[in-house]
């Protein structure tokens, strides 16, 4: 049997089930294993593989049944995401080797090493204020002295642009997610990215500031200043931008969801938990559960996967 969709991340076992599955209409894990001749566990676990990559959908009901999506809409959006990591690594190889020629021609003296929560809490601040057009972050926990920012609204009245990315972490935080709610109605525009491994800061392109590890014991961060290492970290923070999906959207057409559940499905494709995004909804996870069920059901969708991608090409995220 071939093996196509290797190129994909989907291995052989995982493809041969998804083969055997697109075969039925529908089957259980148990009429699978005979045909395939291996255990129900084994195709069990191969089902869930799939189930998580879009490929396919559990059905409703007591028993664990399955069905193969479409493999022109499911096949095609993997072939999108893989694009998509792809893409990153040739724009993460740009950026390494700007590193290197900055360090071949002594632009790495531009940066200036800061130590301690104060003198990080200082330079963000300073960066702020010093901001003319545009500030953009990228967000993610733990925090060095607080999750607030007293200074973004004072800098969004006098017209500065602010664009972040959130890891869904940081969402997960209390009282974060009611922040960026307000700072979204005075103007930020939020996105969030899972997967987000640095916290970043930049200020009209001449001015970054970047902590330089996740431990809080011992703080420091680097203040960047017009260089080739400063023009990789711009090209790195738009990447992730692109790549991020909306938080919080304007109000669209009268067939939308309302906005909470636009809300939720931006969390929910942005990989935060269920209890997470319950207790910032400040609904019950029973209750979440249903809304996102019945969201399901209004986009056609047979698992979360695909009521992003549905989501996304109606223009509701």
């Amino acid at each position: 049997m071939t093996h196509e969709l290797a190129a994909v991340g989907i291995d052989a076992f995982d493809e041969d089930v998804y083969r055997a599955l697109l075969s039925r209409h529908a089957a259980v894990p148990g009429q699978l294993a005979a045909e395939l001749g291996t255990s129900p566990t084994r195709v069990t676990r191969a089902l869930v593989r799939l189930h998580d990559r879009g490929l396919v959908g559990r059905l409703s009901g007591h028993r664990l049944r399955y069905a193969a999506i479409d493999p022109h809409h499911a096949v095609d959006a993997l072939i999108r995401t893989h694009s998509n990591e792809l893409d990153r690594v040739r724009s993460a190889a740009t950026g390494l080797a700007r590193l290197f020629e900055a360090a071949q021609h002594g632009d790495a003296e531009e940066v200036e090493i800061v130590q301690g929560s104060e003198a990080l809490g200082r330079w963000f601040v300073r960066l702020q204020q010093e901001a003319r057009d545009e500030v953009c972050t990228l967000d993610r926990p733990p925090y060095a002295l607080t999750t607030t920012n007293p200074v973004e609204k004072t800098a969004l009245e006098k017209g500065v642009v602010y664009r972040a990315v959130y890891a869904p972490e940081a969402l997960e935080w209390p009282g974060v997610l009611d922040d960026i709610k307000h700072l979204v109605d005075q103007g930020e525009q939020a996105r969030v990215l899972p997967g987000l491994r640095v916290k970043l800061a930049i200020a009209d392109h001449r001015l970054a500031l970047m902590p330089l590890s996740l431990n809080m014991t011992d703080v420091r961060a680097a203040v960047i200043r017009p260089s080739a290492l400063l023009d990789a970290l711009v090209d790195y923070w738009r990447l992730c931008w692109h790549k991020a999906t909306p938080l919080i959207g304007p109000v669209g057409a009268a067939d939308e969801p309302a906005d909470e559940d636009k809300l939720l499905l931006s969390l929910l494709v942005s990989g935060v938990k269920d209890e997470a995004i319950a207790r910032q909804l400040g609904w019950s996870v029973r209750t979440m559960r249903r809304r996102m069920s019945r969201l399901h059901e209004q986009l056609g969708a047979a698992n979360r996967f695909q009521a992003g991608v549905i989501a996304a090409r109606r223009g509701w995220l």
